[in-house]
């Protein structure tokens, strides 16, 4: 196999990187489903024996696992330690999703793997970091959102702010950042032939995710509690709407031209005794307006009344629905994997797509050994080599 092959064939452009996952929870798996998506050959390093149950355990299979291979290795055992080390040593990134110190306890810390591979990532993805008060303290996403200032501005005026499910924390403020971390880390190491340790903490990402926020609070444009602003449903032409059929549609006609199509649409634009579209004093006759003209035809009835109209208007659509939009149908936002419709690898590259991505691997029938995973990572002396620094790609 040469060293820009993938186990199976498939392609993208990581492939080529060759990733080791130590199992974990669903920040760290997401994060390596995306370099999966993209192409890096992913081997996630489960603990030995059955996967655990229980509500709470770590799942190991559904799109977050997909696109892996699977090994089992006792890391708390000298010989468990000593296997995930000479992964290591052909490996590009390894991913870690431990509290800080549990690994270099157990013997596999960023000093020992980088002494065995210069060239490796080392991917630290925990919810408050490697460092500071908390670093050590359990937490989870609505936690870590909470702390970042992500939390206080979502819900309703005069109600408690409300968690949009762990997307924030766990999924874009950790996954994602910890995918973002880990390309900039191998972009970097072509230049300095030598890999670093990348320290992703949802807190921090959570926190990027606030720039805007940031930006408008600033310049003094979101200055209202909560549900009073422009983008927290204070507005009427920036909320959703309950439909005939007890369903939903989404309003986002911020700009002049989009707001007189939404009126259009609702049969309102001559209406001479609407408010003034940015006069807050007038947003609650406009809402109540607008909610008793949506509520009089079902979601997809509106849908194709703004079909030909640049409103900015768009259906609610439930998780089980959306692969059937034809936007995303002809796009092929979703895939099928196996038996199931999951969201297709994004983003999309002209000269190296990504394939359709594999199910995930049964944890116990399709484990292999991890002699079988070095037997397809060549070693540094097998990888093409350039002129000034040795390698010449990943690995």
């Amino acid at each position: 196999m040469s060293h820009t092959d993938r186990p199976g064939g498939r392609g993208g452009p990581l492939t080529g990187v060759r990733v080791v996952e130590l199992t974990g929870l669903a920040p760290a798996p997401f994060g390596c489903m995306i370099l999966a998506d993209l192409g890096a050959d992913v081997v996630r390093v489960d603990r030995p024996g059955p996967p655990a149950a229980g509500r709470l355990a770590a799942p190991t299979s559904g799109p977050l696992h997909r696109g892996r291979r699977v090994t089992a290795l006792d890391l708390k055992s000298p010989d468990g330690v000593a296997d995930l080390l000479r992964l290591v040593e052909r490996a590009d990134v390894l991913v870690e999703a431990y509290r800080p110190g549990v690994a270099e306890r157990l013997g596999f810390g960023p000093d020992v793997c980088r002494s065995r591979n210069p060239r490796l990532v080392y991917a630290r993805m925990t919810g408050w970091g490697q460092d500071g008060p908390l670093a050590r303290r359990a937490g989870h996403d609505i936690d870590y959102i909470a702390v970042a200032g992500a939390l206080a501005p979502l819900g309703r005026a005069g109600q408690p702010p409300h968690a949009p499910l762990n997307l924030l924390g766990d999924f874009a403020g950790g996954g994602m950042l910890l995918a973002t971390g880990v390309l900039a880390a191998l972009l970097e190491r072509e230049r300095s032939g030598i890999g670093q340790v990348v320290d992703a903490a949802m807190v921090d990402g959570a926190a990027l995710l606030t720039a805007f926020l940031h930006g408008l609070v600033g310049s003094g444009l979101w200055s209202a509690p909560r549900g009073h602003n422009l983008l927290d449903g204070g507005a009427p032409f920036y909320d959703t709407y309950r439909t005939a059929d007890d369903r939903f549609v989404a309003v986002g006609a911020l700009e002049p031209a989009f707001y007189a199509a939404l009126l259009t649409g609702l049969g309102l634009a001559d209406d001479p005794d609407l408010p003034a579209q940015y006069d807050p004093s007038g947003w609650p006759d406009l809402r109540r307006l607008f909610t008793e003209r949506f509520a009089r035809r079902t979601r997809d009835e509106w849908t194709a009344v703004f079909a030909d109209l640049d409103a900015c208007v768009a259906p609610v659509l439930d998780p089980t629905e959306a692969h059937r939009h034809p936007h995303t149908a002809a796009r092929g936002t979703f895939v099928e994997v196996g038996d199931d419709v999951q969201p297709a690898p994004a983003p999309r590259f002209d000269r190296t797509p990504a394939s359709v991505p594999t199910p995930a691997p049964d944890p116990v029938r399709d484990r292999v050994d991890v002699a079988a995973v070095l037997a397809d990572w060549p070693t540094s002396t097998d990888a093409p080599v350039d002129s000034g620094r040795g390698r010449s790609g990943p690995g």
